[in-house]
């Protein structure tokens, strides 16, 4: 009888397996950069809305350049200049930062900017429940306040002159027996200035500040109209010629009682 075949057993080792690269190195970095931008928004959202505007601003214009013209390195308040060729351009630019202003959505409807030939007129407008001022009151509201500081801090930065409007719409005011829409229109505007002025305007760039009462309505057809209730801000070319009138024509003005003020409406 043949004798068996011998079992051979084979036994397989073990071994460290082999090198497991670096995709470990990449999720975990992944994660890192996650947790950082998680507290990025955190402290986004804590912060105060200076500096919440102040980042914003940094990544819509990283170089700080956007306001700049030319080849030099000085700022927007000293190299850009309102002209009828770049007016547009202003105009985009306030109203990206009026965006940032608390309530925007609720106010938006109430904003009218224009480029005439006086310049590029600002117009904030009232509605029936009041919106920039309470009814009757001379001084703005906090969502008036908030408007008028976010346009003084960009205007601020520009060489053109501004003009400052009131107006009001034809119902006589049932205040004071003394007081009537020609001295609201006027302190109104004196108001609007004086907040300007406190927040980026220069005291030598407001030309002039005009009271109109109801002789210049916005709508005409409707004289009771919320909308004829407004605060006008111009910023005027710089340099404007002979047949662009400074302001509208009206053979009956008052004069205010603030230097360069002229009381012709609301």
């Amino acid at each position: 009888m043949a004798a068996k075949a011998p079992i051979i057993v084979i036994k397989k080792k073990g071994g460290h397996g082999g090198h497991h690269g670096g995709a470990w190195k990449v999720a975990y970095a992944d994660f890192v950069t996650a947790m950082m931008a998680l507290f990025i928004v955190l402290w986004l959202l804590s912060s105060s809305k200076d500096v919440q505007q102040a980042v914003g601003g940094y990544f819509r214009d990283p170089t700080g350049t956007s306001k700049k013209i030319g080849s030099t390195m000085e700022g927007a308040g000293e190299s850009f200049t309102v002209s009828k060729d770049n007016m547009a351009q202003l105009k985009d630019e306030l109203q990206q930062t009026i965006r940032q202003v608390p309530n925007f959505d609720k106010l938006k409807s109430h904003i009218d900017m224009t480029i005439t030939s006086e310049g590029l007129r600002i117009e904030l407008m009232e509605s029936a429940t009041s919106t920039f001022f309470d009814r009757g009151k001379p001084e703005p509201n906090r969502d008036g306040q908030d408007i008028l500081i976010a346009l003084a801090k960009e205007l601020g930065t520009l060489p053109n002159k501004i003009a400052v409007e009131g107006h009001t719409d034809s119902k006589p005011y049932s205040g004071k027996g003394n007081y009537s829409n020609w001295e609201l229109s006027v302190d109104r505007a004196n108001a609007a200035r004086r907040i300007m002025q406190e927040n980026g305007i220069r005291d030598d760039q407001i030309m002039q500040v005009r009271g109109y009462a109801d002789q210049h309505l916005r709508k005409p057809e409707d004289p009771l109209d919320p909308s004829n209730r407004r605060v006008s801000l111009i910023v005027q070319y710089l340099n404007k010629t002979k047949d662009e009138p400074e302001e509208p024509a009206n053979s009956e003005r008052k004069e205010g009682e603030e230097p360069k003020a002229k009381a012709e409406g609301k």
